[in-house]
């Protein structure tokens, strides 16, 4: 099997990026893979003007994880407040649990800690997704006890099927345990 290529999105890839987040996380389509939302929220995951952002704005990259030019996975990287922040990761679903997600962190981390010097990665987390805090706590990330609102009426973050979602922040030191 060929090995797992990264690079940075452009504008050209929006449409496939589109598609990938929205089979992740909702519909039925996402119920193939562990990471859908599709019980707590419908409607759109992500939209293309805010694709479009992320891929010009400076110290972000959307980074896509691809295997002989097709697109498996992807995810947001920015630098947010000398912090890390890590967001839209996404993987097609009939790939969730075969390594690919964790290897695009990793490149992630990478970028955010030896590209940019960041000291920490940040991420929020709908917090009753005990699965998806698990696999990070796995990875190194702890729950701050942090909560933010969940943004209920902005349909950009998808149309909520409960009331009961707010986000937790987990972060990660990405210098523990490095090499001195």
């Amino acid at each position: 099997m060929e090995p797992l290529v990264f690079r940075a999105a452009t504008e050209a890839d929006i449409p496939a990026l589109v598609e990938l987040v929205t089979s992740a996380y909702r519909g039925d389509a996402s119920r193939a893979g562990w990471t859908t939302e599709a019980d707590m929220l419908d409607g759109q995951r992500i939209e293309p003007d805010v694709l479009r952002h992320d891929i010009a704005r400076p110290r972000s990259v959307v980074l896509l994880a691809e295997r002989e030019g097709a697109l498996l996975a992807c995810a947001h990287v920015a630098d947010e407040d000398g912090a890390g922040y890590f967001g839209m990761f996404s993987v097609r679903p009939d790939l969730q649990g075969g390594g690919v997600g964790k290897a695009l962190l990793a490149e992630a981390e990478r970028i955010a800690r030896e590209d940019w010097a960041l000291p920490r990665m940040r991420m929020t987390v709908i917090d009753i997704r005990d699965a998806l805090i698990a696999f990070y706590q796995r990875r190194g990330y702890v729950r701050t006890g942090i909560h933010k609102p969940f943004p209920y009426g902005d349909e950009r973050f998808g149309i909520p099927l409960r009331d009961d979602l707010r986000f937790e922040v987990l972060e990660k030191d990405l210098h523990a345990g490095a090499a001195a």
